[in-house]
């Protein structure tokens, strides 16, 4: 199985886009080497700007587009995207729902050597909590293109959260459509709802279930918000016992927003595989993942104890 970095394939699907829409524009804050807004750059110098250093105005400035009619993508790394520039994004940007496009990469602990201070663990949740703010999280590079282009044709504000780790590409693509999550394998004793790059470790781990007598439905929730809540309770109903994983703080991200979903309605087990309010450290990316648990190994064996 190939392997690319999400943050590749926005660069790519971005560059694709911009060929087909020119309303299509892309800022960054003297990341696009980073980001791969490069790529777009080096297609369409006329139609790329660089903010410097200062995420708030970038996105100032990509409200400002959007209120003239174009469709701005604006990048840099999700700890100063989502967290530095905060408030402009709530206020310039969603609250006048305006058709702004924020892809932040470098989410996670897997960006790991820039450490704790880089490493984003809260955006999804900072996302999740404004008002109309659609919230994506693509698994694969596959998937990456199809929420680029997704992201483009619908109206208002989407928060697109991308990795800088390369992670496998499925060798079947999936149908993509915002709220509608994939059932990527079915089973009847544990359902997993994965989203990013945990997505391939929760498949990695249900095949190691497996063969300990374990059946584990894995479903791939690209989309966190609005969250496919009919899969959510139809499978939960199914298997009896539930599982998030993200690459995210147990904290507001893809295991509350599905424990929500099920508060009242479902009666089932519930664990969530995830950051355990912790900040990232500085290490390789794979070491790193390894020691927050959320390797497919170490998650096969936190669902086998939970199910057992």
């Amino acid at each position: 199985m190939s392997e690319k970095a999400t943050r590749a394939a926005y660069g790519e699907a971005l560059a694709e886009l911009g060929a087909v829409n020119d309303r299509v524009v892309a800022l960054d804050a003297d990341l696009a080497h980073a980001t791969m807004t490069v790529t777009f750059k080096n297609a369409f110098p006329d139609r790329h700007f660089n903010a410097g250093i200062a995420e708030a105005n970038m996105t100032g400035m990509a409200a400002g587009m959007a209120a003239m009619g174009l469709v701005p993508f604006c990048s840099t790394f999700a700890m100063f995207g989502a967290g530095r520039a905060y408030e402009q994004v709530r206020n310039s940007i969603a609250y006048p729902r305006l058709n702004v496009k924020l892809a932040m990469t470098h989410a996670g602990v897997s960006v790991g050597e820039d450490g704790g201070s880089h490493q984003c663990v809260e955006d999804l949740a900072l996302m999740r909590a404004i008002p109309g703010m659609t919230v994506i999280c693509p698994a694969d590079a596959n998937e990456t293109r199809r929420a680029v282009f997704a992201a483009a044709e619908m109206e208002g504000p989407v928060y697109l959260r991308l990795a800088r780790l390369a992670s496998p590409v499925f060798e079947e693509e999936q149908p993509f459509e915002i709220g509608k999550a994939n059932v990527l394998r079915e089973g009847t004793d544990v359902a997993v709802f994965a989203t990013g790059l945990m997505v391939s470790e929760s498949l990695a781990a249900a095949q190691l279930l497996e063969e300990q007598g374990v059946s584990a439905a894995v479903i791939n929730v690209h989309t966190i918000k609005p969250l496919d809540e009919a899969c959510v309770t139809e499978y939960a109903k199914k298997c009896g016992r539930v599982v998030t994983v993200e690459e995210h703080s147990v904290i507001g991200g893809l295991g509350d927003a599905v424990a929500e979903a099920l508060m009242g309605k479902v009666a089932c087990g519930f664990q969530k595989i995830g950051v355990q309010d912790r900040f990232g450290q500085s290490g390789k990316a794979k070491e790193v993942l390894k020691e927050y648990g959320l390797t497919a190994p170490q998650i096969a064996e936190s669902i086998r104890a939970f199910v057992k």
